[in-house]
């Protein structure tokens, strides 16, 4: 219940974002077509937005011939944490990284990268896959794959109102430094949102991924291990749709601008310091 009260609030802000650079645009007329246009996004992203999103990183299906060992490791997962099968795809990149998509548990995916599977020995991408099954069962997968199509949609949006909106409803030209700070301003907004809903699940999703596998020292490892060989590899895919990166287990994007103002991720060090505190007292700290 909680989920779709998360993804409401998520749905409804961003809408919000969308009606006021609307009204940017073209005044009243403006905000009718915005909310046209919100209400089509907001439809696309529930049903269609999983699919996009592992268009984006040009993902491919596995199963248990072409990748048995990674296949397994989520089958084994998924039965241990009461969840049916997802779809299993991995991306050809360096960079190490992960995540999990999909509207329900139902139609869930999980993918990692090539540069993972590399990286990591088998203890560890237990732990990393048992973190993204967890995003599966507490359906945070619909709440981040939705803000990330939704957020890509409002930058675009805002660009728009900057480059080629303003004037009012009556035809007038609109203030063009408005139109300019609503560029500006308005992803900005929309990282704000995601990033008030994408820290606490992270926590929630390292706790739980240390249940599932029963190694939290696994899970701390690995994204120790992550934080130390991301460093310095170019994700360009990441970099090409940086509102998606908030659905990765650890943030792909490189340093600078906006994109690291607002991390969705928390510090990786406490990331680590709670699991070890789990591992030596099988509570994990609040």
């Amino acid at each position: 219940m909680f989920s779709w009260m998360k993804t409401a609030v998520l749905m409804a802000g961003i809408t919000a974002l969308f009606i006021a650079i609307g009204d940017m645009i073209g005044g009243e007329r403006g905000m009718l077509m915005a909310l046209l246009f919100a209400g089509a996004v907001n439809f696309f992203s529930y049903w269609f937005s999983d699919k996009m999103v592992l268009s984006m990183y040009n993902a491919q299906e596995v199963d248990e011939t072409s990748a048995p060992h990674f296949y397994a490791t989520v089958r084994e997962l998924a039965q241990c944490a009461g969840l049916p099968m997802p779809r299993v795809y991995l991306i050809d990149e360096e960079a190490p990284n992960a995540f999990a998509t999909g509207r329900n548990s139902e139609n869930a995916a999980v993918a990692a990268t090539t540069g993972i599977l590399r990286i990591l020995d088998a203890r560890e991408l237990r732990g990393v896959m048992a973190h993204e099954l967890t995003h599966v069962k507490h359906c945070d997968i619909l709440i981040s794959t939705i803000s990330a199509t939704m957020a890509g949609a409002i930058s675009a949006l805002a660009n728009f109102a900057m480059f080629f909106g303003g004037r009012d409803e009556h035809g007038r030209p609109a203030n063009p430094v408005a139109g300019i700070l609503v560029a500006i301003l308005a992803p900005i907004a929309a990282a704000l949102i995601q990033m008030a809903i994408s820290r606490a699940r992270e926590y929630e999703a390292d706790r739980g991924g240390a249940e599932i596998s029963g190694d939290p020292r696994a899970l701390a490892s690995a994204l120790d291990k992550i934080h130390r060989y991301a460093n310095g590899i170019p994700f360009p895919a990441a970099e090409e749709y940086p509102a998606t990166a908030q659905m990765m287990i650890l943030n792909p994007l490189s340093g600078g601008g906006l994109h690291n103002l607002f991390s969705t991720h928390p510090a990786t060090e406490d990331r680590i310091a709670r699991l070890m505190h789990m591992a030596s007292t099988g509570v994990y700290p609040a």
